[in-house]
């Protein structure tokens, strides 16, 4: 028992200093602790598999998040995220390997004794419960003296602008009021890393795309690790620090937003992340300043900053984002002299009032999507069905995949 109060007591202490220590927010450009080889991870996950029966959930993954850090579990269902949050929340036990917090192996500690807290899809809120009610649930199961407690849900009430809303029941709210209730509930004990697993899923669009930032906000102004479990790219790519995406129980990828979406490590991940062309091409030449391609089918001649360890004559893919090419009538290109053009037919277009994404056809086999910014307040399109078009884009504008 004197053991567990001395952690209490060093959790504490800890909770004090990242609250004194600078917030990460007007540093983010710099905030970077996996770049540096002294910074120790503050959560590990070193060869940890875990089964179900014949089912591999988590396969032999290993994963270094660094305090202060917030940080995405992205992939589709069943591709093992939500199993690695459990894991770490001790939910589920490891098959094998080992989690480590904080330097803390976490083998054999029970969940209510290990400093995390989880916020769950369905929020869990008690329906009989006012709003501080539900906040304090968890500081009361802790025994926490009465004036402290008092303290504490005032504190939290505050932090997620929920004053006003104090005394009431969650069915006397609305959605984002109910998933902030969660969120103070989830931080009143003041853990060392909160988990969110799909916290914003039952929200509608608006809203979550409101919450995506006050999330972002709240995790920098306390300096604390979040780790967020999520299918929504877009949520990911708003709100954390670094993304890992998962697949079959594996980690393809670890990196900030931008370097996931605008250097796909695979195939899978560029396809996964965003919306993309895949073109496949047959490498030409290679040089220091990037390589040059043929997709001879479709009369495409790429040249770009792109470089590949695939030899000359190999086949690789050509990836490219819609927002990257350009778009105009096919009478004002010359395509047939021109590297990274080529003359296409739109078939179709969709209009969601900010872009346009225009659908086309190079032939049967090949469709080219581009994404147009409507700059103007008119409703008529330059461009439409069955035009004609010259679609072209930079060298530096797409990447080269092999896999």
């Amino acid at each position: 028992m004197k053991g567990w109060a001395d952690f209490s007591y060093r959790c504490g202490t800890w909770w004090g200093s990242v609250l004194a220590k600078k917030s990460v927010g007007p540093l983010r450009r710099e905030f970077a602790p996996w770049d540096d080889v002294t910074e120790r991870p503050f959560i590990e996950f070193r060869n940890v598999t875990k089964r179900f029966g014949d089912f591999t959930a988590v396969d032999d993954l290993s994963l270094k998040i660094y305090e202060r850090e917030f940080f995405a579990l992205l992939g589709g269902s069943g591709c093992g995220k939500t199993t690695l949050m459990r894991m770490l929340a001790g939910f589920e036990r490891p098959t094998s390997g080992t989690i480590l917090l904080d330097g803390q192996d976490l083998a054999g500690v029970p969940p209510h004794r290990r400093p995390v807290n989880m916020m769950f899809q369905s929020y869990a809120l008690f329906p009989h419960m006012s709003v501080e009610a539900n906040i304090a649930f968890g500081l009361k199961q802790d025994k926490m003296p009465a004036e402290d407690l008092k303290g504490r849900v005032s504190e939290m009430l505050k932090l997620t602008k929920l004053e006003a809303f104090a005394k009431r029941k969650p069915h006397q709210l609305s959605g984002g009021q109910r998933q902030r209730v969660a969120l103070a509930r989830a931080l009143a004990k003041k853990p060392k890393v909160l988990l969110l697993d799909e916290p914003l899923g039952a929200l509608d669009r608006k809203l979550r795309e409101e919450t995506q930032f006050e999330l972002t906000t709240l995790q920098q102004d306390l300096g604390m690790t979040f780790l967020i479990v999520t299918h929504d790219q877009e949520e990911a790519m708003t709100v954390a620090d670094r993304i890992a995406v998962m697949d079959a129980g594996r980690i393809v990828q670890v990196a900030p937003p931008a370097e996931i979406y605008e250097a796909p490590g695979s195939k899978f991940i560029a396809d996964f992340i965003g919306d993309i062309n895949l073109i496949e091409a047959t490498v030409v030449e290679k040089s220091e300043g990037g390589s040059v391609l043929n997709a001879k089918e479709f009369g495409i001649h790429i040249e770009t900053a792109s470089t590949t360890s695939a030899a000359v004559g190999d086949t690789v893919w050509y990836a490219i984002r819609p927002e990257k090419i350009e778009i105009s009538h096919a009478d004002t290109l010359e395509t047939d002299t021109m590297v990274n053009a080529v003359r296409a037919e739109v078939w179709d277009i969709g209009y969601l009032g900010d872009v346009s994404i225009f659908h086309t056809r190079v032939d049967e086999t090949l469709a080219i999507r581009a994404t147009v910014a409507n700059r103007s307040r008119h409703v008529e399109r330059p461009i439409s069905w069955d035009d004609q078009v010259a679609m072209s884009w930079g060298r530096d504008a797409g990447v080269i995949l092999e896999a």
